[in-house]
């Protein structure tokens, strides 16, 4: 099953990051631009990272609003950004994936289960990492659901 969430504008190639902060502003801002979410879900974003990581393991980190950011998601969403020299998530977890993701409803179940299929895989992972363009990126989610 295809991320029908996942389009070519939500996705950043060889980005380079400072910090997780600066990725996960990123990562909030494609789905702003996208009108995904309203402007204030970043701030919902850095909030979740505060309480938790994302650093999902295998390069991968899937930023997120907090339970009370549910206001702030018109539709679901997801914006992806390649970092291929990587951004330190804290605790010396090195970053090469960032996947921002808005559910509206129930939605985000369905998205965070696609994703984590994908991404349980590290060749996956480097694959998309790899990946010179957004379409193969697309493609690449689309051959894996």
């Amino acid at each position: 099953m295809a991320l029908s969430v996942l389009a070519e504008e939500n996705i950043l190639l060889n980005q380079q990051l400072a910090t997780k902060e600066e990725a996960i502003r990123l990562a909030g801002q494609i789905l702003v631009d996208n009108r995904y979410v309203e402007a204030d879900y970043i701030e919902k974003m850095l909030e979740r990272e505060a309480m938790t990581s994302t650093f999902m393991g295998n390069l991968v980190a899937i930023p997120h609003g907090t339970d009370d950011a549910k206001k702030d998601v018109k539709e679901s969403g997801i914006s992806i950004i390649q970092v291929p020299d990587g951004v330190d998530f804290g605790d010396g977890n090195i970053v090469k994936l960032i996947i921002g993701i808005a559910g509206k409803g129930g939605g985000h179940l369905d998205i965070l289960s696609n994703i984590a299929i994908t991404v349980s895989d590290i060749e996956n992972v480097e694959n998309i990492v790899a990946a010179t363009s957004a379409k193969s990126i697309l493609s690449f989610f689309e051959r894996v659901n």
